[in-house]
């Protein structure tokens, strides 16, 4: 006879987890936030005529570009070069992708995007912020692993 496995109950309430995947979404977001609105920022400010989504494209993967340069900087200082680049690709990538994609969904929604604003930024930011929350949550809870 086979034994059928109990099923644990996941807990969403820990605290100390919460704060920790708060902790790497922010490492992500101002990474993602570096590459995202310096793109848009020089195509607003330089007024050089290319399609909207072709801008905001591009800030999609430059954001995603600066990320992984920031959190592999962030955790050269814990091990040597290749792991820090092949953990900051493989444990966020997914995380930085959905917050990315939520930013500048916003931005497109509010403003017909690639137009920063004195209001659109900090709603972007909350957005692109809460995005990877539950996902960071349930991989350092399950998995226990974190991108830094």
């Amino acid at each position: 006879m086979v034994a059928v496995a109990e099923r644990v109950r996941f807990d969403w309430w820990c605290r100390h987890t919460w704060r920790r995947a708060s902790k790497n979404a922010a490492w992500c977001l101002l990474g993602c936030a570096i590459g995202d609105f310096g793109t848009i920022a020089f195509f607003q400010f330089t007024g050089i005529p290319w399609p909207t989504l072709a801008i905001m494209m591009l800030a999609i993967v430059n954001g995603l570009l600066t990320s992984i340069a920031l959190e592999t900087f962030v955790l050269v200082r814990q091990m040597d070069l290749r792991m820090a680049f092949r953990t900051a690709i493989g444990m966020s990538f997914i995380s930085m992708v959905a917050m990315e994609s939520v930013m500048n969904a916003v931005d497109w929604a509010l403003t017909g995007g690639a137009m920063l604003t004195w209001w659109v930024v900090p709603i972007m930011l909350a957005a692109g912020f809460v995005t990877p929350l539950p996902y960071n949550y349930w991989r350092l809870k399950a998995l226990g692993r974190a991108c830094h």
